[in-house]
């Protein structure tokens, strides 16, 4: 059974740091790309990091270039993103998801995770 569970979400300043993690079971990372995405009432559904399933390659959405950060452990079973300079547009609820590249970047991964909200304050 897939199981992706979120954690590290809360309520943060303007220019503070998070890192989120997402803890896997039923799968292999190394097998999936992995992805976070985020969706907010305002920008609906958008897809902020992806890391490939050997991990040697990560790509961002423009908006969190160069602030968020995907990483994955596989000995942990676990995916992470580390987000920096965190802004008030940043606030939503991020949700980790699994499956191959091109699904990932269509926004139908396999699985999700059930969320964890981020909320930034200014």
């Amino acid at each position: 059974q897939v199981q992706l569970v979120e954690s590290g979400g809360g309520l943060v300043q303007v220019g503070s740091s998070l890192k989120l993690s997402c803890t896997v079971s039923g799968f292999t990372l190394e097998d999936y790309a992995m992805g976070w995405h985020r969706q907010s009432p305002a920008k609906g559904r958008e897809l902020v990091a992806m890391i490939n399933y050997s991990g040697s390659r990560a790509l961002y959405a423009d908006s969190v270039k160069g602030r968020f950060t995907i990483s994955k452990e596989v000995s942990n079973n676990t995916v992470y993103l580390q987000m920096n300079n965190l802004q008030p547009e940043d606030t939503a609820v991020y949700y980790c998801a699994v499956g191959h590249g091109p699904d990932m970047v269509a926004g139908s991964p396999h699985f999700w995770g059930q969320g964890t909200q981020v909320t930034v304050s200014s």
